[in-house]
């Protein structure tokens, strides 16, 4: 991710560790590690701290005036495209801060509106609390309304509210009372607490419904991954006591990750990297967060003690594994959702003894049944996805599938049905159902999904985002799909290419034991070679069958040149 542009600005507004753990020497390495130096970050120290592994021995915070000079001048020089806001311990301090967060937000540099989070520390990880009441009351009312996203953990949300939060209902119900109180999102920290029998450490974050519509990709059609309608983030749980610094880290690491996606943006709008923004040109909230529980948990896992108390969260890099990427839960009380049909890559197959289907290595979508016909009898074609976009008439679209489907079954090729999931389960004898995220979106809320389980078919999903990609993983599909790769004509997109370096990435992010399917702008087999050098263990591919003079040929180079 080495990049010559000219890094973000990323302030931490938060008191000094002396142990070099927590506070703004944790979200500096941060900051710097997470974005791999393409973000800069810049310091506002609200209070000093003695202390070490085992604790802190005194605080000392400097002169308010010390604390505005710091802001003054940074603000003046180095103008941040995004903010995290941590300990501030005082009242003087909360209204100090909370100041200069509504003149930054009025200002909003040239039309810039740098993200800020705010980390409340009021509650420490153990319970210990750690702040007096006016200064959380100023807080709550000086600076939350000018926070884009607060984080607490479940101690100091329950302080905000007055009242414990035991289940995953009293979460959200909390997350929804916090959201009052000012800012466009909450994220309640939890990993120390709900459902640790299970083995699990989940987040709940809750946006409002504008601020969740930014960057959403079809305004009128809701996702899983929407923030509006609440999102429950779930890592495994490490059985360790060194996470000092956990709730610092996540905070820095979520307007780190931000900051690099606006970053994206922005160059893809003055007319750079036009081809290659990749996801990180849709690195929204929800995406961003994703991002920081990925980082804080490869963190954790990594955690080793350095004095005599619990050692620090680790700074990795940008997450790469798919043990520490994050899901979501569909049912924060039973986070571990079932599995459907089992598939296998061609490739893994070689080596696998598992009894796994294997996927073809090329997937063609088609939009008609002549199509199906012409197809199915190609040498090399194992797999075909019909997907009917001219019809949204239930008895046209079940007549076609059945008819598709009797042909596929005399030529022994796997049907798959783009969206129709009720027409497919109907109709009978078809293998699998292919979902994009609304419609995905739509299949959980009239209880699809077991319905399509109960039916026995395979079940592949679309992704083109870092939070669109851990729906996908807590759906558990039998392959997940990435795209467009490349910019492509036939179909209106609304997500920027993702580039070769994407495919690299879900490939790192995705269990290998699901196959990962590129899609867009693979027009032929010399750039399907390149696209499987890339990861991809199959290529969905339309013109690179549908428009050429040889199928046959074009079939069997495909498949050649994904072996």
């Amino acid at each position: 991710m080495v990049t010559s542009q000219t890094p973000s600005i990323v302030y931490t507004i938060a008191g000094s560790d002396s142990g070099g753990g927590a506070g703004i020497q944790a979200d500096l390495k941060a900051i710097h590690t997470l974005s791999s130096g393409t973000c800069h970050g810049c310091s506002v120290v609200t209070c000093l701290t003695a202390q070490n592994s085992m604790g802190v021995t005194k605080v000392h915070s400097p002169g308010i005036e010390f604390l505005r000079e710091q802001l003054t001048c940074l603000e003046g020089d180095l103008y941040p495209s995004a903010s995290k806001v941590g300990m501030l311990g005082t009242e003087e301090l909360a209204k100090e801060v909370g100041g200069w967060l509504r003149r930054l937000k009025e200002k909003s540099d040239g039309g810039k509106n740098p993200l800020v989070v705010v980390d409340p520390v009021m509650i420490s990880t153990s319970g210990h609390k750690l702040i007096d009441e006016d200064a959380k009351m100023t807080m709550i009312q000086k600076v939350f309304p000018y926070a884009d996203l607060v984080t607490p953990n479940k101690f100091e949300a329950e302080e905000l509210l007055g009242r414990k939060l035991l289940t995953p209902g009293d979460v959200e119900a909390g997350a929804r009372e916090i959201l009052s109180m000012g800012p466009k999102a909450v994220m309640i920290k939890g990993g120390h607490s709900f459902m640790e029998e299970q083995g699990f450490a989940q987040d709940f974050l809750l946006m409002s419904r504008e601020f969740a519509e930014e960057g959403k990709p079809v305004k009128d059609r809701p996702r899983i991954c929407d923030g509006s309608r609440g999102v429950w983030l779930c890592n495994d749980r490490y059985d360790t006591i060194h996470t000092h610094g956990t709730g610092c880290t996540l905070s820095s690491a979520i307007a780190t990750a931000w900051a690099m996606g606006q970053s994206e943006r922005d160059n893809f709008s003055n007319g750079a990297n036009r081809e290659k923004v990749g996801a990180l040109g849709s690195m929204y909230l929800v995406d961003a967060c994703c991002i920081a529980k990925a980082y804080v948990n490869a963190g954790i896992a990594r955690g080793v003690q350095l004095g005599k108390g619990p050692g620090p969260v680790v700074h990795t890099g940008f997450p790469s594994s798919h043990q520490h990427f994050p899901t979501v839960a569909l049912n924060a009380y039973s986070p571990s959702t079932r599995s459907f049909l089992a598939m296998k890559s061609y490739h893994r197959a070689q080596t696998s003894a598992s009894e796994a289907v294997t996927l073809g290595r090329i997937l063609p979508i088609v939009d008609t049944v002549e199509w199906i016909e012409k197809l199915s009898s190609t040498s090399g074609v194992k797999d075909i996805q019909l997907r009917l976009k001219d019809t949204v008439d239930y008895a046209t679209v079940l007549r076609r599938i059945k008819n598709a489907q009797s042909i596929c079954k005399r030529s022994g090729v796997r049907l798959w049905i783009n969206d129709h999931w009720q027409a497919a389960i109907e109709a009978g004898g078809c293998f699998g159902i292919h979902l994009g995220q609304e419609d995905l979106a739509s299949c959980v809320d009239a209880g699809g999904l077991d319905e399509i389980r109960a039916a026995g078919l395979a079940f592949g999903v679309s992704t083109h985002s870092y939070s669109e990609l851990a729906v996908a993983l807590g759906v558990r599909p039998s392959y997940i799909s990435l795209g467009p790769v490349f910019p492509t004509s036939s179909k209106d997109v609304k997500f920027y290419p993702q580039g070769l370096e994407t495919v690299r990435q879900w490939r790192l992010l995705i269990p290998p034991d699901i196959p990962l399917v590129a899609i867009g702008g693979i027009a032929d087999a010399k750039v399907a070679k390149i696209v499987r050098g890339a990861g991809a263990e199959c290529v969905a591919v339309i013109g690179a069958v549908t428009k050429v003079d040889d199928v046959a040929a074009a079939v069997k180079d495909l498949n050649e040149a994904m072996c």
